[in-house]
């Protein structure tokens, strides 16, 4: 069946799921979080839960041309940190899904990204100095990275939301720009590809879904290019007021949809 039919996506719907495409793109190699407003664009144009099946194949598109453009610059101890408690996360959410609805699930989320923006903001100004990425060797960095890899495990399975999360926790820790980058890209790469399982059991990935997204990846590819060629013009500072930005719009998107 024609997926324009299945879901009754208008013409406009379908430029409105393409420029989402294209937000996609942008957030991997530019300002990551910005994918909430996707995500958003894409539960507003289809239903809320075969939307984040139909997502989730361009986030990994997107996931893989920020490796391929920010590799070399990725802080491997703070993921290998950070993936037992996203693992950990990951299943909490597959069994929220199980019994929650849309609503449920979305008031959870856009509450926690916005408390979340909250404490990133308040730590920021509070903070005497800027901690190094090898912070998360202390104590409290460990605790901090489960806390933040539990949540962004759970949000990125229930509605690929974990972006704004682990964006505040990079900023959190003092990550700058290309490092944050870098890191980011092969951690949601990794937990993307690893979602597909999951995804696919409960039904939000198929044949149809795949249908859409191979009409939709196209638009993934200028997204991420333009992307590349932005950041190299936000300095330090603008790029982690747009992060934080983006976190609140999304999280608000969220909350009154």
């Amino acid at each position: 069946m024609n997926m324009m039919t299945l879901w009754h996506i208008t013409g406009w719907g379908f430029a409105a799921l393409a420029l989402a495409a294209l937000l996609v793109g942008f957030s991997k190699t530019a300002v990551s979080g910005a994918n909430t407003v996707s995500l958003a664009i894409f539960a507003a144009v289809l239903p809320a839960r075969a939307s984040t099946g139909v997502l989730l194949p361009l986030l990994i598109a997107g996931d893989v041309l920020a490796v391929l453009t920010y590799r070399r610059h990725a802080h491997w101890p703070t993921l290998w940190r950070l993936f037992p408690a996203v693992a950990a996360g990951v299943v909490l959410g597959t069994v929220f899904l199980v019994w929650a609805d849309d609503g449920v699930v979305r008031t959870s989320i856009g509450a926690i990204l916005l408390l979340m923006a909250g404490v990133t903001v308040w730590r920021r100004r509070t903070a005497e100095a800027t901690d190094e990425p090898d912070a998360v060797a202390t104590r409290s960095g460990r605790i901090k990275a489960r806390s933040y890899g539990v949540l962004g495990g759970f949000t990125t399975m229930v509605a690929n939301a974990g972006g704004p999360v682990m964006s505040l926790y990079l900023l959190s820790a003092g990550f700058r720009k290309l490092g944050f980058l870098g890191t980011s890209a092969f951690f949601f790469l990794i937990v993307n590809v690893a979602k597909v399982p999951f995804s696919a059991g409960l039904g939000l990935i198929d044949g149809h879904s795949l249908l859409l997204d191979l009409a939709l990846v196209a638009f993934v590819v200028p997204g991420a290019l333009l992307g590349k060629w932005a950041v190299h013009r936000i300095n330090q500072r603008l790029f982690e007021q747009l992060v934080i930005a983006a976190t609140v719009v999304g999280g608000l998107q969220l909350l009154l949809r």
